[in-house]
């Protein structure tokens, strides 16, 4: 019976040594799983080198994070990462959750993006939906029933719960008020046109 139970004291195995081949086929595997910035995936890459580094001690840390920037450097210029297309398709998706242009900035900033990036983000956004900040105060709305989308008989006693939560996720007083005191869905909708 002894033998079917785990071994509650065996140590977790430890991670094979890092070669440039080994690299390139982590980085490869987790872009085919996520999509990723180039300082993203760097910081990724720099997380498994130096967890290998604990347990291998002849490994030279400096030597794999130049295989890092080759790595990164062929990828950027093969078109494989795109800090542009990142920063608008997540943009586009936080967006489309209902987050606010603050807190879209501050996850794209997250991800090692640079301002430029970010910024043509931000423009690209335009395109689709001339106030980003006031689409996404209305998708979270819509999503999470405050406002014209809440139960009539309950909408004066939520009325501050819905302008506290539309703060925390980060849109103005006066964006949040719009939204929690509009008179009618339609009123919303008639404001994105």
């Amino acid at each position: 019976m002894d033998e079917c139970k785990p071994n509650r004291e065996q140590k977790p195995k430890p991670p094979r040594k890092i070669t440039p081949q080994r690299l390139a086929n982590i980085a490869l595997n987790h872009l085919d799983r996520y999509a990723s910035s180039a300082e993203n995936l760097r910081r990724v890459l720099e997380r498994r080198v130096f967890k290998a580094a604990r347990f291998h001690e002849d490994m030279d840390v400096s030597e794999a994070k130049s295989w890092i920037d080759v790595l990164i450097k062929r990828y950027v210029e093969s078109g494989l990462l795109n800090d542009f297309a990142y920063a608008e398709t997540r943009a586009r998706s936080l967006m489309e959750r209902g987050s606010s242009t603050r807190l879209i900035r501050m996850k794209l900033m997250e991800k090692g993006l640079d301002d430029a990036s970010i910024d043509a983000a931000f423009k690209a956004l335009q395109v689709d939906a001339p106030d980003p900040e006031l689409f996404a105060a209305i998708k979270l709305a819509r999503r999470r029933r405050f406002g014209p989308w809440c139960d009539p008989a309950k909408r004066v006693e939520l009325h501050d719960k819905h302008l506290a939560a539309l703060a925390r996720s980060g849109f103005s007083y006066d964006m949040a008020t719009r939204i929690v005191d509009a008179d009618s869905v339609e009123a919303l909708e008639e404001l994105l046109n």
